[in-house]
């Protein structure tokens, strides 16, 4: 690994995901990083885009928990054995990480749609095109249609999902949903231990799909240490 810059604080900002918070990072800039090293850093609590590697290290909360599937225990609950069978017409297929202008139009459509922001080409390609470690895309199509496309690192155990856009015409798909599951398969078939999902954040209801796929486990900051959590009861 090569490392750009050193991890330092980075200045409070208003936090995206609970009212009247402010959210800092812990961050740092690095390049080449090596699998093995990719790894380390995911359970440590790390979180990249690009070369930017970021945490939480916000005063008095931990709120926000990174989220992890071990893949070999994971069991599709009722609802996502329905999320399977409504996708199955959609493929998807893994290429090495690469630009086309189709990606960007979707992102864009993806942001304006699902949050109400205009997508900037330039923030696009330094956060999801400008690899620091192994990365791949997985392309979801219906038919000749690109419906989705997952950013995805890969380490010696661990496959971790950087960001997924999907088409808001097909929104009634799941495709959310759906790439989770297709993804946890995935790694369950190229022998890797762990699919990381980013961050489960308490008292924020749009982060509650993350708690869906059980069993799983959460970082305890506190403890510096993995906390397994079991199936929930429910559909």
């Amino acid at each position: 690994m090569i490392l750009y810059q050193a991890p330092e604080p980075s200045p409070s900002v208003p936090c995206p995901y609970l009212p009247d918070r402010h959210l800092t990072y812990e961050h740092f800039f690095a390049g080449e990083v090596r699998p093995q090293e990719l790894d380390w850093l995911l359970t440590q609590g790390w979180r990249k885009f690009g070369a930017y590697y970021f945490r939480p290290a916000c005063q008095g909360c931990r709120a926000c928990r990174p989220v992890r599937v071990p893949v070999h225990h994971f069991q599709p609950s009722k609802s996502q054995r329905r999320v399977l069978r409504l996708g199955h017409q959609v493929t998807m297929r893994l290429e090495p990480l690469h630009y086309r202008p189709e990606f960007f139009e979707l992102y864009a459509r993806h942001s304006r749609m699902r949050f109400g922001q205009e997508a900037d080409a330039d923030d696009f390609l330094v956060h999801l095109h400008s690899p620091s470690c192994p990365s791949m895309l997985a392309l979801y199509h219906l038919g000749e249609r690109l419906v989705g496309v997952s950013y995805l690192d890969i380490g010696e155990e661990s496959l971790s999902s950087v960001y997924f856009v999907f088409d808001p015409d097909y929104a009634a798909l799941s495709l959310g949903n759906l790439s989770i599951l297709r993804e946890i398969d995935l790694a369950r078939r190229l022998g890797l231990a762990f699919y990381y999902l980013g961050f489960v954040v308490a008292g924020c209801p749009r982060m509650a799909y993350k708690e869906r796929f059980r069993p799983q486990e959460r970082y305890a900051w506190e403890r510096k240490a993995w906390e397994k959590t079991g199936r929930s009861p429910g559909p």
